[in-house]
């Protein structure tokens, strides 16, 4: 997609920092998948969608426990991870990783690529990839 490069960069250089992440998927809260950076046998469109049910739980415990909005979320699973954060109020950052994966270190990493991708999308529905 036209203008994606740089959202794209900040995705590889997150695997690339971090030993142990497979691959980023960016999507909507809604689900939709804008961007990814996987690897073959992963279906970018499933990430998203399971990031933003991630996400779902995780606003509505926030709410409950009036703990205020939702941050980031990490499911540990026997083989590997998926952590999801915020990008702002509309879009989502999962990251897959290995059963290696260093989730303290991933989200030392992670959070100021969030606040990166917060300030490359917008969300004008013309023109989704433009930079501020």
């Amino acid at each position: 997609m036209l203008g994606s490069e740089p959202i794209l960069d900040e995705l590889a250089s997150l695997r690339h920092q971090v030993t142990g992440v497979s691959g980023s998927v960016v999507g909507g809260v809604d689900g939709l998948l804008i961007l990814h950076d996987t690897l073959p046998g992963v279906e970018p469109n499933d990430i998203a969608a399971l990031a933003a049910g991630a996400c779902g739980i995780s606003r509505t415990t926030g709410s409950v426990l009036q703990q205020g909005p939702f941050r980031e979320v990490t499911i540990g699973n026997q083989n590997g991870y998926l952590s999801v954060y915020a990008i702002g109020d509309l879009a989502l950052l999962a990251v897959i990783g290995d059963a290696g994966l260093n989730i303290a270190r991933l989200h030392l990493a992670a959070r100021p690529v969030t606040h990166r991708l917060a300030a490359l999308l917008t969300f004008d529905p013309a023109h989704p990839f433009d930079r501020r």
